[in-house]
């Protein structure tokens, strides 16, 4: 006899009395994750599709594939997997879920396999293409036709339900067929009925033609597709409900771009088709999404052969990003390909109804353009819903149904039906996030709405009060800016950002008004300093300050505050911009005038960082004393200890290491970060942080290696658990990759180099980035690579100095000096050596003074008879490191004098 359960590990499941029982006790399980449980054990070793699990655990409703996560994460709890390893169920990214213990046993039968395709007869369309992306969804639909017997497919115009549809049906095993009706040409209700009876061959009668219908039907166990229903929706609804009442072998399943809402109606939406990450660089990146696959295959179509190439794959994927996935629009743009190019194509989709007007000349007409099919959607919208869509287009992002009843005049006390109306027609897609739903309108509606918006006359007004509501909306990000935590900030605040563009470029336009756009943009600001955006900060500043210059729009507080963002963005040296000195100094100047002490403070501090980054300490110094004067009047304790900090840094870079390290001991000993967080607004970091980052360089200078990286170590995790990227490129830059290259930690030094290039990049920090190329560089050298080595140093150092960010020009000078003598170039080491100590005696720079004697000392060494000349460099090392206090340089001097004797 079979036994009448399933087990494995210590588990007994029993799927007829519907119990897990651990050790022979009864497990609490939640009925989802029951079925699932049956679902996935009576299976063990299949990788068992996502969809076909949410078909088989939620039979004939549409559920998101976060619920299945839920309910997998809650059974395996349940089951004892944890993160460190899945002893029962394990995710195939990409796939679905599998049942990976060994089970012992049978269970009743299992549930049935997803139907088989078989030839069908009747009237349904051949498929004239290959089906990409919609394998999965096809899948689920003939799953749940299996067990339902009315499915609808939702979604938008020109998303591929006619095609899921067909194909669905094509699969099914029907013994009396399919039946395809195409409700298309079909424009008054009242004439649904006949549509039908025409394709059964019954006369139209009005007074029996129901009763005619279900005599002909009548023990026909067949699928009735009924295509393109949502101009008709009410009289398919009623239809339907009428035959699967009266004829209980018939099964229908429905196209529409919202659900007919009728009694039995299981709902699949349709999605649009899956596209590239916006980080895609390559074409076998690009080729996992099915938008990409459909636009190759068209274009291949077109072009009689092609094949995407890393060269076309940023573009490509961006067309298919802009063109929402929708699976018509993609197909129409890659029509174009014979005349307009990928690149002229990418270009060209501003204006995407222009261009997406080709289709097959065999579609349907409303299918034939992009304009039309939405043109289809938009004339058989009520009125009020034509005005509401189109007032909708003034939104460029995400919005909720509150924020579109302040903004519209269409708006008010029924806005979430109107809006949740529209979504279940596919106009709008709705999400729900953090306790509201948030709304957003695809970017080929968007576009077909704003045209119509434009048309009625209405597109001034609505953008005014548009950018109105946005500029509220960042007034009061600004003023909570110095307050919030950055994580909770952003969570308020960068949902608008799309929005924020939208308000921008309505405003700096020439119907816009110029008021407005100064006032979001001096708002903003905060904003891109968080999202680290800094191209586009510097843009939007730039044409403020033009308009500020006129002078009936002049505004000194606004000019300050502009000034100082333009000084922020230019201090990190973006290609392109110009040095952050002026704009910080006409900060300085504003703020005296109108004696606003913050922004004193905060030009003080930008031209003490200035000062520094140009390799001029002493400079520097002057400068941090004029904070420290302020700091002192106003009476502020912080401040204090900021100016500490910023002296300790300016001593350790005149090789005063002792002073340095009594300096910023103090500092980090008494400072006590502010309740809000004006000290991480006004100086860009987390100062706690990059003060450490002042003493981990100090330990290093005054002999103590391993304190050293232990600092920089606990530095880097305490910053990258309070997600400040901007600190922690600091922390990297500035510490972190030299220190583990002084230490000869090599691969530490080769991970720190590789996270400061990540971050760099995907914040556009040029500087920092090129300081990434130097440790490269430096680092090749020390692992015998010259020639790569030397190349990756020669091309930083030339940025650097022409934005004069020279901070470690002296470092990366004496690592470029030893990569030239390795190589056979004693006389070019010589020189770089010589240049930068003319310039260290030029500024005052002398914490790298001690090795650069030292190296020259080498250099000499390995050449023919200058030995007396290398011990001479060898003492001044030595003279110079006693003097200083640095007995990490001291040791290096006398190893050199060792090897001399």
């Amino acid at each position: 006899m079979e036994p009448q359960g399933l087990s494995f590990g210590e588990f007994q499941l029993l799927p007829e009395r519907r119990l897990l029982l651990r050790d022979g006790r009864p497990v609490r399980l939640g009925s989802r994750a029951f079925d699932l449980l049956i679902t996935l054990a009576a299976r063990p070793g299949d990788v068992i599709a996502k969809e076909e699990l949410i078909a088989r655990t939620w039979p004939g409703t549409f559920v998101d594939e976060a619920n299945l996560r839920v309910h997998v994460g809650a059974l395996r709890k349940v089951l004892g997997d944890d993160q460190t390893g899945s002893r029962y169920i394990t995710n195939v990214p990409g796939r679905g879920y599998c049942f990976v213990a060994s089970v012992r046993g049978t269970t009743s039968p299992p549930p049935p396999p997803l139907p088989v395709a078989v030839p069908v007869s009747g009237n349904l369309p051949v498929a004239m293409t290959r089906i990409i992306g919609r394998e999965e969804v096809v899948d689920a639909v003939a799953l749940l036709l299996s067990r339902q017997r009315l499915v609808s497919i939702v979604g938008p115009g020109g998303m591929g339900k006619t095609t899921v549809a067909v194909a669905v049906a094509a699969r099914l095993r029907r013994p009396d067929g399919v039946l395809f009706v195409d409700l298309a040409p079909v424009a008054d209700p009242t004439a649904v009925p006949g549509a039908l009876a025409t394709l059964l061959g019954v006369a139209d009668r009005q007074e029996n033609l129901a009763g005619d219908l279900v005599e002909r039907l009548r023990d026909r166990d067949m699928l009735l597709v009924l295509d393109n229903c949502e101009h008709v929706i009410e009289a398919v609804a009623g239809l339907a409900e009428m035959l699967l009442v009266r004829l209980p072998s018939l099964s229908i399943l429905a196209t529409s771009r919202e659900p007919l809402r009728a009694a039995g109606e299981w709902v699949q939406r349709l999605r649009p088709l899956d596209v590239p990450p916006v980080e895609v660089v390559s074409a076998a990146d690009a080729m996992g999404s099915a938008a990409v696959q459909l636009f190759v295959e068209r274009a291949s179509a077109c072009l009689g052969g092609y094949e995407l190439s890393d060269a076309d794959a940023v573009d490509v994927a961006e067309i298919c990003r802009r063109l929402d996935g929708i699976a018509l629009a993609i197909e129409l743009a890659a029509g174009h390909l014979d005349t307009i190019g990928i690149r002229g194509l990418a270009a060209s989709l501003d204006d995407c109804f222009r261009v997406l007007t080709r289709g097959r000349r065999t579609a349907l007409p409303r299918h034939q353009t992009l304009r039309a099919t939405l043109d289809w959607s938009y004339r058989i919208l009520p009125p009020a819903e034509q005005v509401l869509l189109r007032h909708l287009s003034v939104f460029n992002g995400s919005f909720t149904a509150a924020v579109a009843a302040d903004i519209l005049p269409s708006g008010g006390a029924g806005m979430e039906d109107a809006l949740a109306d529209l979504a279940a027609k596919s106009l709008l897609t709705a999400e729900l996030g953090d306790g509201a739903v948030r709304y957003r309108l695809p970017d080929t509606t968007r576009a077909y709405a704003r045209g119509k918006l434009a048309e009625a006359g209405e597109d001034g007004t609505l953008r005014r009060r548009h950018a109105a509501h946005y500029r509220a909306i960042f007034e009061q990000a600004e003023a909570a800016w110095e307050t919030m935590p950055t994580p909770a900030w952003l969570s308020a605040y960068v949902g608008h950002v799309d929005n924020l563009r939208a308000a921008l470029d309505w405003a700096f336009s020439a119907e816009g008004d110029a008021s407005i756009a100064i006032a979001i943009t001096v708002a903003a600001v905060p904003f891109w300093f968080a999202l680290l955006q800094v191209d586009e900060c510097h843009s939007r500043v730039l044409r403020a300050l033009e308009l500020l210059e006129q002078p009936a729009r002049r505004d000194d507080r606004q000019s300050m505050k502009l000034y100082a963002a333009l000084g922020w963005q230019q201090m990190r040296a973006s290609a392109g911009q110009l040095h952050g000195g002026p704009a910080w100094q006409r900060t300085l100047e504003i703020a005296e005038q109108v004696g606003d002490t913050d922004y004193q403070s905060r030009a003080l501090w930008a031209l003490w960082v200035d000062r520094t980054n140009a390799g001029e300490p002493v400079a520097a110094m002057g400068i941090a004393e004029r904070f420290a004067d302020l700091a002192a009047r106003q009476g502020d304790r912080a401040d204090i200890d900021i100016a500490d900090r910023m002296r300790a840094r300016s001593l350790l870079f005149q090789g005063r290491f002792a002073e340095a390290q009594d300096r910023i001991t103090f500092m980090l000993d008494r400072y006590i970060p502010p309740v809000n967080r004006a000290h991480t607004v006004r100086f860009q970091y987390e100062q706690r942080s990059v003060a450490r980052i002042t003493l981990a360089r100090v330990l290093w200078m005054r002999g103590f290696p391993d304190q050293a990286i232990c600092e920089v170590e606990a530095t880097i995790a305490d910053v990258t658990e309070q997600r400040h990227d901007l600190t922690l490129a600091h922390v990297l830059s500035d510490a972190a990759c030299a220190i583990a290259l002084l230490n000869g930690d090599l691969d530490r030094a080769d991970q720190y180099i590789a996270l400061l290039r990540r971050l760099t990049k995907a914040h556009s920090l040029d500087v920092w980035n090129t300081y990434a190329d130097g440790f490269a560089g430096e680092l090749l050298i020390r692992r015998g690579a010259l020639a790569a080595g030397l190349s990756l140093l020669d091309g930083a150092l030339e940025r650097l100095r022409r934005t004069n960010f020279v901070l470690y020009q002296t470092d990366m000078m004496l690592a470029q000096a030893q990569g030239l003598s390795l190589a056979g170039r004693p006389q070019a080491g010589l020189a770089t050596i010589d240049a930068a100590l003319a310039r260290c005696a030029r500024t005052g720079e002398a914490w790298y003074l001690a090795e650069l004697h030292r190296v020259r000392g080498d250099i000499l060494l390995s050449m023919h008879d200058r030995k007396a000349e290398a011990k001479g460099e060898y003492e001044t090392a030595l003279s110079i490191a006693r003097a200083q206090q640095a007995p990490c340089w001291e040791v290096r001097a006398v190893a050199g004098l060792e090897r001399l004797r």
